[in-house]
């Protein structure tokens, strides 16, 4: 009889836990679900953040997509291609003076076209945005550039370029980059044809 009670406690006991895991699975479902769908609904807003913001720079752009347009427009080459410390490249800026110089950034108007050449034809792959650092922090109380929901990076000095420090802001809007539309350095693009 002892063995008898002693098993209906074990198999009460089971199942009252088991009851009690189920329980909060179920109440658990509904917040995974709502936490699901909101991780989901700011991946969507991120995701059209970066559309819109590669389709106003592609139609401010086109223009250019012509290197041989860059000249009236202000925009000359600078430093040559630049390729990647690991992987990947930038390509050749082609950097309008004026605007790097405003202190202001504009999604219409970036401060560098970005080109690549291969096989003897010079192709429009992306743009830059940039802009100096002690300027617009100044004149933005001390807050980074944010152009469409895309943060600024930041480059101290010394640096590559031997500037004082900037913002800047890739936008591959021509070229796909596979580790995203903002990243600084493309595996698509290539300095080999410069």
């Amino acid at each position: 009889m002892a063995t008898r009670i002693t098993t209906l406690i074990h198999i009460s006991t089971t199942n009252i836990l088991r009851l009690a895991l189920l329980g909060s699975f179920v109440t658990a479902a509904p917040l995974l679900a709502t936490a699901n769908d909101s991780a989901q609904g700011h991946a969507d807003h991120k995701q059209a953040d970066s559309a819109k913001l590669v389709q106003i720079v592609r139609n401010a752009t086109r223009q250019f997509l012509d290197v041989n347009n860059t000249g009236g427009a202000g925009y000359g080459p600078f430093l040559g291609c630049v390729s990647g410390p690991d992987h990947g490249a930038m390509g050749v800026h082609y950097v309008n003076g004026g605007l790097v110089g405003d202190g202001e950034i504009d999604a219409s108007h970036p401060e560098a076209l970005i080109y690549e050449t291969r096989n003897g034809e010079t192709k429009l792959v992306g743009v830059e945005f940039i802009v100096d650092a002690a300027t617009w922090l100044a004149n933005h109380n001390n807050t980074p550039p944010v152009l469409e929901a895309q943060v600024f990076n930041l480059v101290g000095s010394p640096n590559r370029y031997n500037l004082p420090p900037f913002f800047e802001l890739h936008v591959w809007a021509w070229r796909h980059n596979p580790k995203g539309a903002f990243v600084d350095w493309n595996d698509h693009v290539t300095c080999a044809g410069q």
